[in-house]
């Protein structure tokens, strides 16, 4: 699909005939409605068809009874340049998991530079360009669209109050994964998530054993003791820490669990049972990873979805909150959910050709991926049917206008 020049806004958009809505907020998953009206990017009326002004729309799209859920948003990505990753000299992998339902990706670093700096200064210039860049590519509709929050700057020993404050008057709102860098001790680290904190930037910290040259083991007393914003892939990335130690993070900490498709699947599959358990399902986000050692996973976030509905016992229609309206909440994004006011970031979905399932939920819960149909950002309609996922039973259509 040709990009969509970077000024162009949706205009009004009417989509119709949602045969089941997914709102992406797990305390209410099943909208009772068939109907979204957006104004230019923006969600401004869910409802039924009757009670929706649904007149004079620039874009009308027949979804013919298929789902409606939130664009999914990767809360584990490793970008580095551009819709390039080094780690597997591979191009177009942005655009790639956009077909695979993903609109968002927050970055837990760019550490797969060639030479990445890990001077101070070299460290705070390459998140500011990191930001810069993705922001700008963002605008210009570049990798599909997809909203890529990057320039996480992994943080190094020596590293003053100052050097956070700059990167945030600077427009940096992350950390990279702590513990990627020379920085591994639980107090040093808790003293520079505090820092970060006090200045608006979100944390986040590699839970398990090493997963590349100069990573370590970061075990739960380091976790804990750092406190950071959010628990990086919890169930490793890619080795575990003792499902023990996991119950331990689940319990004494009250941070956002990050469970990611390149860990370990059983650690994966527990962790969501116990936060469930520990009446907490609202911590569990999910992530990819990637790119990484075993490559890109268009399709991880559908993959993990349905791995925690199938072996997890998660309703799918939970499990699709927590790759949204869960994300949504712990990463402070505005997309997420399917609600006036918000982003109108959409995936549309349909159960695969050939499934056992009698519906799009029920075949998620046996273990499918679904087929996607079409994927919207910001109310512009960024690819049809998947090249990816299994095809859809049906798609939605955009009818002609008259």
């Amino acid at each position: 699909m040709a990009v969509i020049a970077a000024q162009q806004t949706s205009g009004k958009v009417v989509i119709r005939n949602v045969g089941l809505m997914l709102s992406g907020d797990i305390d209410r998953p099943i909208l009772d409605a068939d109907t979204v009206v957006v104004e230019d990017g923006v969600i401004v009326a869910v409802g039924r068809a009757a009670d929706c002004d649904t007149d004079r729309a620039r874009t009308t799209i027949d979804c013919k009874g298929t789902a409606l859920a939130p664009g999914l948003i990767d809360s584990h990505v490793h970008p580095v340049f551009g819709d390039w990753t080094p780690r597997q000299n591979q191009l177009g992998w942005i655009e790639s998991c956009m077909n695979g339902g993903v609109t968002t990706m927050i970055s837990a670093g760019e550490v797969h530079l060639p030479g990445r700096p890990k001077d101070i200064v070299g460290v705070k210039a390459l998140a500011i360009t990191a930001q810069r860049a993705f922001d700008g590519m963002r605008a210009a509709g570049v990798g599909g669209g997809v909203k890529v929050y990057a320039g996480a700057p992994v943080i190094e020993q020596g590293m003053v109050e100052q050097d956070f404050a700059d990167m945030a008057a600077a427009g940096v709102t992350l950390l990279g994964e702590i513990g990627l860098g020379s920085v591994k001790a639980g107090a040093v680290a808790a003293t520079m998530v505090g820092w970060a904190r006090k200045h608006g930037i979100q944390s986040t910290i590699h839970t398990g054993g090493p997963s590349i040259p100069g990573s370590g083991l970061i075990d739960e007393h380091v976790v804990l003791e750092a406190d950071a914003d959010v628990i990086g892939h919890v169930n490793g990335g890619h080795t575990s820490l003792s499902y023990r130690s996991v119950c331990t993070l689940c319990e004494k900490s009250s941070r956002a669990l990050e469970i990611v498709h390149n860990g370990n699947e059983r650690i994966a599959i527990l962790t969501a049972r116990h936060a469930i358990e520990l009446k907490c399902p609202h911590r569990i986000i999910l992530g990819t990873d990637s790119p990484a050692g075993s490559g890109v996973q268009p399709l991880g976030i559908l993959r993990m979805i349905a791995l925690l509905s199938s072996l997890a016992d998660v309703p799918a229609e939970i499990a699709f909150g927590f790759a949204t309206g869960n994300t949504a909440r712990m990463r402070n994004l505005r997309q997420g959910l399917i609600e006036v006011g918000r982003p109108a970031d959409f995936v549309f979905l349909d159960r695969a050709q050939h499934t056992a399932g009698t519906d799009l939920l029920d075949s998620v819960r046996l273990g499918d991926i679904p087929g996607v149909g079409m994927v919207m950002i910001d109310g512009l309609v960024r690819c049809g049917r998947s090249r990816n996922t299994p095809p859809a039973i049906e798609v939605p259509v955009v009818l002609p206008q008259h």
